[in-house]
């Protein structure tokens, strides 16, 4: 326990019992005030932000095979967080550090008693967390409260990764959901790797069964067309419609390779806007590294769609302009997205809500500017949205269409499909025409 001081027995106890009294009255004083300075007890606060035994702050860095049970590796300079482990509150963080802090004062007087390192440890120890202290403290203070909630509060309410439905499913047998398919992943950087589900056309279904992924990877180059598709925030590759839409792409002849970003499913990483669009610029060059001559089209869905346009900007500066892209249900800038998103729109009408929203955006550079990066392709654009979507309404799908529509030098290149009522946001997967709709406007662009 951190309150109990083990005097040992043997030499040197009678000097042990004066040190150790005085240490411990020292430890009393110096715990006492740390805590009234938090104003917070420590107890509770590892108890809640630690719960299940996770690491309450660190780098997410699991790799591919996982970590059980919220291991802390803290002794080796690195947090191995769990993916499905729940993260501190925002208004736990300060008083959490503070804890931190006083741990490692803790651990500071656990020091041979009677040894020469005894006697000039605890002043040090004193004045290294006093200063720790007091650096926290003002690193606090200097912003408002809103500031330390409201960036970590839209980062989870636009990506959700921390929802990683459907549970208890194992994405390293995507078989056992999808058939004709291997799962695989790609390092993007230091600490990023990718999950991702590679699905064949079902009429090489019965060729890929019991083949290994270089069979995949070989397949890419058949001539089949391939799409590389990105999903929107909350759950995984795994999810109901997600699957749906695969299947029925694989079922038109198209190869399928679904990908959870940095942060989502068991993807390793923190979501941000950067770190998205690296890992659709890294997947598509290696994708089209294995492909051949065989057309590569990026489909995005919701925030997926801003994550593509990101991409498909960089590779056209770059002087490689994507071979096509789909964008199902986009929006036209986070900032449009937000304000109309369901969970906030009750919100909009408190005093200074929109402004802090705004503000927060900024703060976490959440801008995803659809708007603005369609102006810069020249790839061929399929637009396609549901008229009853109530998540991304329809008129920011309509608005993205002019403004492409208006860029573009060739008029032909951009399209957009508006499907009846009935598929919402994430059904379009059954509409009938969906697949006539994307085949029919791929094949006339790659003719």
């Amino acid at each position: 326990m951190a309150d109990e001081i083990r005097v040992p027995s043997g030499a040197g106890r009678d000097i042990g019992v004066d040190a150790a009294g005085m240490m411990k009255s020292h430890h009393q004083a110096s715990m006492k005030w740390v805590r009234e300075l938090v104003n917070f007890p420590a107890s509770k606060i590892q108890k809640e932000a630690c719960k299940n035994g996770t690491p309450a702050k660190g780098d997410v860095c699991s790799g591919p095979e996982g970590v059980k049970g919220g291991q802390s590796l803290a002794r080796e300079g690195q947090v191995i967080n769990e993916h499905n482990a729940r993260a501190p509150s925002p208004g736990l963080l300060f008083p959490l550090q503070m804890v931190q802090q006083l741990n490692s004062y803790e651990e500071c007087l656990h020091v041979p008693l009677g040894s020469a390192a005894f006697a000039g440890s605890i002043p040090q120890c004193c004045e290294t967390l006093g200063r720790k202290i007091a650096t926290q403290y003002n690193s606090f203070t200097s912003k408002p409260l809103k500031e330390h909630i409201f960036p970590p509060l839209m980062d989870m309410l636009i990506y959700f990764n921390f929802f990683k439905a459907p549970f208890l499913v194992d994405l390293k047998k995507p078989e056992l959901k999808m058939p004709h398919t291997v799962n695989f992943y790609i390092k993007v950087e230091p600490g990023v790797i990718l999950g991702i589900w590679h699905t064949v056309p079902s009429c090489r279904g019965e060729d890929a069964k019991g083949k290994d992924r270089c069979w995949y990877e070989a397949a890419l180059h058949d001539g089949n067309p391939i799409i590389v598709y990105f999903h929107g925030s909350a759950e995984h590759r795994a999810a109901r419609h997600r699957l749906n839409l695969v299947k029925v792409l694989s079922d038109g002849g198209f190869h399928v390779l679904s990908v959870d970003y940095r942060g989502f499913g068991d993807s390793t990483g923190k979501p941000t806007e950067e770190g998205l669009t690296a890992d659709a610029i890294c997947v598509y060059e290696w994708t089209k590294a294995r492909s051949g001559t065989t057309p590569v089209c990026l489909w995005g869905h919701s925030l997926g769609t801003g994550v593509v346009t990101n991409a498909a900007r960089v590779l056209e500066e770059k002087g490689s302009p994507v071979d096509a892209i789909v964008l199902e249900a986009p929006f036209t800038n986070m900032w449009t997205a937000s304000i109309n998103y369901p969970l906030l729109k009750i919100y909009q009408k408190l005093p200074g809500f929109l402004q802090t929203l705004m503000d927060a955006l900024r703060k976490d550079k959440i801008v995803f500017p659809n708007d603005e990066n369609v102006k810069f392709l020249s790839s061929p654009l399929l637009i396609l949205h549901g008229e009853d979507d109530r998540t991304v309404p329809l008129a920011n799908g309509k608005q993205l269409y002019e403004i492409a529509h208006n860029a573009y030098r060739n008029k032909d290149r951009v399209k957009m499909v508006i499907f009846p009522p009935g598929f919402q946001h994430n059904l379009l997967c059954r509409s009938p025409t969906l697949l006539k709709t994307v085949r029919d406007f791929l094949s006339q662009q790659w003719a």
